[in-house]
């Protein structure tokens, strides 16, 4: 165990020197300059990732797709489900809430003028964009009352979207000087909360392609970018010490200050 603990953190320290070094390059410094100077500050837009996982315990398997080549933000890359909350996220009916937990500690961190809605409205973004993504529906069975064109599946299947297993597992917001930014909040939970999965496994929308389910070490080696290996070490360190996914385990924060890539614990 201890050098699988070593083994883990040699590879996050990796993935992070990395990251800081990409922040500090000359390169870096004058995109963000001229980003800065073209479209000024940029505050970060809310979004929502979704890390599905699936398997025994000592050999897990993790939901991810690439995306769409033609997309403009990380064209090709291999990544977990998730995108932008929505307005309306808030508002959507769900089976179960957050835990007492879990929506204490994202309304202890998020920017602004946290609430409730907005707690929950991260938790339901993440479970749309896997129904989006993948074609894979969260949730319980029930009537589920809703006209807007998001939800049709839910509805379509007697399913009610449920936020109650979803537990913290990180954060991460773009660095200043990039002309999209995202504070991106990322949850984690068993694939056995998935109330309906499509015949053949997906039915994704054309955002992600060759969705599988893939082992965490083994994605690290692909086309992922830079903060995906980083959360994917820290997903297996995680598993490794936390295989129930309990409500209270620290969630990591990424984010740069300055020009320094820092980790806080959330």
């Amino acid at each position: 165990m201890a050098d699988k603990f070593q083994e883990s953190k040699a590879s996050l320290d990796k993935e992070v020197t990395r990251l800081q070094g990409m922040i500090n390059s000359d390169q870096a410094r004058e995109h963000r300059q001229k980003a800065r100077d073209t479209h000024g500050y940029i505050k970060p837009k809310n979004a929502s990732t979704m890390i599905l996982v699936d398997g025994p315990q000592n050999d897990p398997v993790i939901l991810m797709g690439k995306r769409n080549k033609k997309l403009k933000f990380m064209p090709g890359a291999l990544v977990f489900p998730g995108g932008s909350v929505d307005q309306y996220d808030g508002s959507v009916p769900v089976a179960e809430e957050l835990s007492e937990r879990t929506q204490s500690r994202l309304l202890t961190a998020m920017r602004g003028r946290p609430t409730k809605r907005g707690a929950r409205a991260l938790g339901v973004a993440a479970i749309r964009e896997v129904a989006e993504e993948s074609g894979l529906l969260l949730g319980k069975s029930g009537t589920f009352n809703t006209d807007h064109e998001d939800w049709k599946d839910f509805c379509n299947k007697g399913l009610v979207p449920s936020l109650s297993a979803l537990r913290l597992f990180s954060r991460a917001i773009t660095p200043p000087g990039n002309s999209r930014r995202f504070d991106t909040w990322f949850f984690v939970a068993r694939a056995s909360e998935v109330g309906f999965a499509p015949e053949g496994g997906f039915d994704p929308d054309g955002e992600l392609e060759e969705l599988q389910w893939i082992r965490p070490k083994d994605a690290i080696t692909q086309d992922t970018r830079e903060i995906t290996r980083v959360m994917l070490v820290e997903l297996i360190n995680r598993l490794e010490r936390d295989p129930d996914l309990s409500d209270d385990y620290p969630a990591p924060h990424y984010q740069t200050v300055g020009n320094h890539f820092r980790k806080t614990l959330i």
